[in-house]
Parts: C-alpha cells; structure tokens; sequence
C-alpha cells in the first residue's frame, strides 16, 4: 500500500495491494528493463544473425528475427517493455525496416544514461545532451547522404538486397529473384502528388501467401490476386479480355427497413410472388449484361436464382470481396465501384487480360492479371512450410518499405555500421564544442551508435572491440568513411564497393525514435501501480523482462 508521512502521521491515499517505486529505484527497474528488451533481439540483427522461436499461449509457432514481430510476439507487460515495442512499431510504419536497429539502439542509449546517472549526472541534462546529439546526427546524414533516383535500378537493387539480406529465405538467388520483385512492384505503384513529390502507398502492393512449393516460385501478378473463388459451378473458368464491374451492392432482394406482413391467401399469389422475386433478380443480371461486363466482384452476397442467370450469360461472379480487394482490384483494372445498377455502363467497367480462378493448394483462388498498367499490383508469396511463407512475406514487406522509402526521399547512406562509426567520429568532436555536462550525455550517444557495428561482428563471430578500433583508425584517415562491418570476409570493408547501402530514413528515424524512447523513459521517477504486482511490484513481465523492485 502506497503511504506518505506528515507530521510523523501515516496518510494512506492509494487502494490496498497498490506499489510505488520512487526516484533511483524507479529508473534503475527502467533502464534494466530497457536494456533487457534491446538483448532479446540484438543477436537478430544483419545477415548473419540468428531468428527467434516464439510459441503463442495457443501453441502457433513464429520463426523470425524481424525486431517489431519478435517484440509484439513475446507479450511483453512491463510498461517500459511496452515503450520498446512502440518505437519498433513505429519504425516499422514509417520506414518499413530497421526495427531491431532501433530497439538495440534504444537499449544501449539506456544503458549509457544509467552509467551517467550512476555518476551523478542529473537526468535533464542527459536528455538535454541527448537531443541535441540526435538533431547533429541528423543534420550530419542529411548532409552526407548520397542522391539516387528511380532510373538507378543497379542502387535500388543493392538497397533491396541489404534490407532482404537479414532474412533467412533462401539463397542469394533467390533473394535477388524477390528484390527484383519488389522494385517491379514499387515501381508499377508509385505516383506524384499534387506538389509534383513522388509518393509510394504501400498498401496497393497486396502481399498474398500460400504454403507450398518454394519461396523461388513466388510471382509478381500485375494486378490482383483475390483469395475467393467463383460463387456457381456453371460459371466459365476463365475469362480472356475480362471486362470487370465492382459493385458494392447485394444481388440479393433486399429485407426491408422496417417489420413488414405480407398476406398470402392463395398459392396462385405465392407463386406470383415468387415469380415477381425471379424477375427482379433476372433484371439485376441484364442491367449487368447490358453493361457487357464479363465479370463481376461484389463486396455483398449474390442470390442462388442471380448467380443461375450471371452463369447463363457466361458472366464469372465473386462474393463477399473485402472492401480493401475491392478499391485494389478498382486501382488495377480502372473500374469504379458501384452502387446502384442503374448507373452502370461501359464507362464504370475495368480491363484484365485474364481473369482465371485456379486450384492452390487445394484452395481456388482467383487471378485478375495482365491489366493495363495497373496501379495495384499483387506479390503472391510460396514456400515449404507456414513458417517459411510467413518470414517471406515479413521480409518481402520490409524490402516493399526500405524501396518505397529511398525512392520517395531520393537518399541512401552506407550500411554495415560504417554510416554509425562516421557519426559517433563526429559526434565526439562535436561534443568538446558544447560546455556543462551534456558534453558528457553526448560521448555517450556516439559510443551507444556504435553498438550497431559492434552487434554485427559479433554475429559473424568477429572480435568486436578490434573491430571497432579498426574503424575508428580507418574513419579518421582519408576517404575512410565508407568502411564498415564486412560480415562475410570477417574484417573491414568498403560499403561502397561492396554495395552495402541503406535508405537514409531508416537510419534517421530510428535515431530519433531511441532517443525520444530514451528521454521519455528517463524522465520518469515515479512508478505507481494500482494493480498489485504490477510494473512497480514485485512480478516478472512476459519474455523474462524484470518488473520487479530494484535491489
């Protein structure tokens, strides 16, 4: 029970079984907790790290070293735990990768806060030294990034590679087959705003998976991939020069609004009222005719008597399509979604090449390809296993949105920790420049940069602290800046040569994102729970995470 003390009275002002945790508690359980959070991913991070086995409360299995999935599978309780988990979240939305980047990142900025802390270094002048750090790494990449535009195909190649080379999904061909893939896919989406500025939505690449196969015979489907099948066995199978009408209507007759008695006192009114029901759906079907639609998609249901008359005019019919399939599939083949049967004509229809409904799998699924060039397209994902078809479809979306990114921002940095090194090179020099002791906060964000180095040669079973010495020595030296971790020869590299290259946001974003993660945690010197054994108590978060008092 929380209590304070006045005059030597005992005040008791929180409910039974409530904790407290106050001052140099309260941010020692923080950072553990923090720094806890960034060990469980920090061996997933580059090509040569290692994936993670996390089984759900109901026995579903995940294999990945994807940061944000390992961190939102683990269930984590912790508040704190919970703050890491956002900014992976985040960085995954924004940039579409770097999400194990900016956990560990997080996690070491923590740790040297702790370390100041311990020195008796007040937590506002670490955050203090902590922005101001953050906005000169950010000012340092924006300056030193390098430019590269939609025709530089062999650049966004090489980004594509880099961001699928973590991801255990198959060889190097393949993974080269996939990332060409993906810049295909980007490419065929990607528009211009009204200021003129090139913009990818993310959304209108559909991502469809099916185990089976291999991951090599994933397929790149220029247009949409509908995981429905057609709704009457008397329906063609296929349709060449497809003319497509989208309906968000019911080819049903509808209930009415309100109670309603209707009267039979006759079987001749009952089959008149039959009939009646029969007409009204036979015109429904020739209004659609009428259009010369061939086929049909609708986000409602399709009446057993409707679906006889769509087979008899050879019309191929789909039900109860999404609504995100349906503005697909309106972006793919230039179709307008409609209404109301009465507006539809020739105009509202879209164009496929071909429209098909095949067997995957065992499961039918239908195929709206060869549009004229659509701006949606469809990755459609295969593998051995689930497990396999999940990690390919998490890396192809990771891949989608490190290219999206640096074809939007037209900017890539080197990769391999040599853009860190450089940055904590300057930071370092930029903090003798700064009086008081956030000068100290700030040595403390460039060794926490370098953590990313470290981390990936420790995956590749590299020493890390020669490592690190080396690229010092070689960034201080003359055109040294290009040198990072090359994993696969165990020793330093040139990132240019080599072709390891990152999208600028990325790196930016997940800077901002640890620090701020950093800031917020540290300002916090005061942890009440309300729940008995809480976050301030003496329980354990889910994933071993510490929750408990401080010794």
């Amino acid at each position: 029970m929380a209590e304070d003390k006045l005059g030597g009275q005992q005040i008791l002002y929180l409910p039974e079984g409530a904790t407290r945790l106050l001052g140099r508690d309260a941010q020692r359980t923080n950072i553990a907790v923090g720094i806890a959070v960034a060990n469980a991913v920090k061996s997933a991070l580059g090509p040569k790290g290692m994936d993670k086995m996390l089984v759900s409360d109901l026995g579903d299995i995940t294999i990945t070293n994807d940061g944000a999935t390992i961190l939102e599978e683990m269930n984590v309780e912790h508040p704190v735990a919970k703050i890491m988990v956002d900014i992976a979240k985040t960085q995954d939305k924004e940039a579409g990768d770097g999400t194990t980047t900016v956990v560990i990142l997080a996690g070491e900025l923590l740790r040297g806060a702790g370390e100041l802390l311990e020195q008796g270094v007040h937590p506002s002048t670490v955050i203090r030294g902590y922005k101001l750090a953050a906005e000169k790494a950010a000012a340092v990449l924006e300056q030193e990034a390098k430019k590269v535009t939609t025709g530089d195909s062999s650049i966004l190649q090489k980004i594509a590679m880099v961001s699928m080379g973590s991801k255990n999904v198959g060889g190097d061909e393949t993974k080269e087959y996939l990332s060409k893939i993906v810049i295909k896919s980007v490419e065929q989406v990607m528009d211009k705003d009204a200021r003129g500025n090139t913009y990818i939505d993310r959304d209108l690449i559909k991502v469809e998976k099916k185990a089976g196969g291999t991951v090599g015979d994933t397929a790149f489907i220029s247009g949409v991939l509908i995981d429905k099948e057609v709704v009457h066995p008397g329906m063609p199978k296929s349709v060449k020069s497809a003319k497509i009408a989208l309906l968000d209507l019911a080819l049903e007759i509808e209930k009415t609004e309100v109670d309603a008695k209707i009267e039979i006192t006759s079987p001749d009114q009952m089959q008149a009222f039959l009939q009646q029901e029969e007409r009204m759906l036979k015109e429904m079907v020739e209004k659609i005719a009428k259009s010369r639609a061939s086929v049909v998609f609708t986000q409602k249901g399709i009446d057993d008597i409707a679906q006889h008359f769509l087979a008899k005019a050879g019309i191929i019919a789909v039900r109860r399509v999404k609504k995100s399939d349906m503005e697909k599939l309106s972006k793919a083949s230039g179709a307008r979604i409609i209404t109301s049967l009465d507006d539809l004509n020739e105009k509202d229809l879209g164009f496929a090449g071909l429209v098909e409904e095949r067997k995957i799998s065992g499961e039918q699924m239908t195929f709206v390809e060869d549009c004229k060039n659509p701006k949606s397209v469809t990755i459609f994902i295969r593998g051995g296993t689930q497990q396999v078809v999940d990690e390919a479809e998490r890396s192809i979306t990771d891949v989608i949105g490190a290219v999206a990114s640096v074809i939007e921002d037209g900017k890539f940095v080197f990769g391999g920790g040599a853009t860190e090194v450089g940055l904590a090179n300057t930071l370092r020099d930029y903090a003798n420049t700064i009086g008081g002791r956030e000068q100290l906060a700030i040595q403390k964000f460039a060794d926490s940069l370098e953590i990313i180095p470290k981390v990936l040669s420790e995956s590749a079973g590299m020493d890390a602290i020669d490592t690190l010495v080396q690229l010092r020595n070689r960034h201080r030296a003359k055109d040294g800046t290009v040198y990072g971790v090359d994993i696969f020869k165990n020793s330093i590299g040139d990132m240019n040569k080599l072709g390891i290259y990152e999208p600028l946001r990325i790196k930016e974003q997940a800077i901002y994102s640890a620090s701020e993660a950093a800031e917020i945690i540290l300002r916090i010197d005061d942890m009440i729970s309300s729940k008995g054994k809480g976050p301030a108590g003496g329980g354990h978060g889910a994933g071993g995470m510490p929750g408990g008092e401080a010794d």
